[in-house]
């Protein structure tokens, strides 16, 4: 549901509890027309920041919104600048992350970091509690495929912006990488990103795939394989990576329902054999659990280095 186009929600997010989205961007204007793209092709490309709605109009919006949840007991966790554009093209942005906060809920910006090598970008980020960075990609080539910058943008700029943003930045910070079967998921690319991502220290790094019908027809998910080798990787070098697969799981621990646990957990991590065997020990189950959900087809079994991994299937894109 929408409040005078503006908001929509509550949504729920494993990354963000309730999540009242904002919606500050005109569709479809944005400073990438990345090919996986769910809104489809960007409309309109642009790379300066310019005023859209006046911040009076976004405030009243969330206002009247959240006004109507709190009438009907329902919890908001966050207010989430998601719009149908990149939402830091908006030139009132840091206004209206200023005005929000006296609602005393958390606000959390979803970005594609295009920006971010601009000071003042980089300055209205750091009032929010939590923000979400693009990172598709390490290698210049592989990003331009990818997420088809405007022209005047430099993947060298952007990656000293996250760099700068990510040592002042003292909210949560995530980053997320969309993987492309064929565009970014190989050994290499996915090891360079990795290597960034090191420097950067988010204190979570997501791993994505598509999961509706993307801006380009001919993009597909990675496979399990490949998706399994980009959680390794990535793991090897940071201290928490989840993935987006189109699941929000449950809870992570064992709760007594082997099942639940198993579906929830592997739809975020893929468990080795080993903690897989530990966890059906707290939940009192046995390894007939894991073989009807492989023979049902919801749990894949892949090796990896010497070792088995298992990960719920992935889903496949939505029409």
């Amino acid at each position: 549901m929408k409040t005078e186009g503006h908001v929509f929600g509550p949504v729920p997010s494993r990354r963000l509890g309730r999540s009242l989205g904002i919606n500050n961007i005109p569709p479809k204007i944005c400073s990438y027309s990345c090919v996986y793209c769910q809104l489809g092709r960007t409309l309109r490309m642009e790379a300066e920041r310019r005023a859209f709605y006046e911040p009076e109009e976004i405030v009243r919006a969330v206002r009247a919104r959240a006004g109507e949840l709190r009438d009907r007991g329902e919890k908001v966790d966050h207010l989430t600048f998601v719009p149908d554009g990149e939402p830091t093209l908006d030139a009132n942005l840091g206004r209206e992350i200023a005005a929000l906060k006296d609602f005393g809920i958390p606000i959390a910006v979803i970005s594609n970091a295009s920006l971010i090598f601009r000071e003042e970008m980089r300055e209205e980020l750091s009032r929010a509690d939590w923000v979400s960075l693009k990172v598709d990609a390490a290698r210049e080539a592989t990003w331009e495929r990818t997420n088809r910058p405007h022209k005047t943008l430099s993947l060298e700029g952007i990656r000293k912006g996250i760099l700068e943003f990510a040592s002042e930045f003292s909210g949560t910070l995530a980053t997320e990488t969309m993987l492309v079967s064929g565009l970014n998921d190989a050994p290499e690319e996915l090891s360079d990103v990795a290597e960034f991502l090191s420097q950067v220290k988010p204190d979570i790094a997501y791993i994505s795939i598509p999961t509706r019908p993307p801006a380009e027809p001919w993009v597909k998910s990675p496979s399990e394989k490949a998706l399994t080798m980009a959680y390794a990787i990535f793991s090897e070098r940071l201290p928490r990576v989840e993935l987006l697969i189109g699941y929000e799981g449950d809870e992570f621990a064992a709760t007594g329902d082997a099942v639940t646990d198993i579906l929830s957990i592997t739809a975020v991590h893929p468990m080795r054999e080993d903690v897989l065997k530990r966890l059906l020990v707290r939940d009192g189950a046995d390894w007939s659990i894991v073989a009807r959900l492989l023979g049902d087809g919801k749990l894949v079994e892949l090796q990896y280095r010497g070792h088995r991994f298992y990960l719920r299937r992935l889903p496949s894109p939505r029409g």
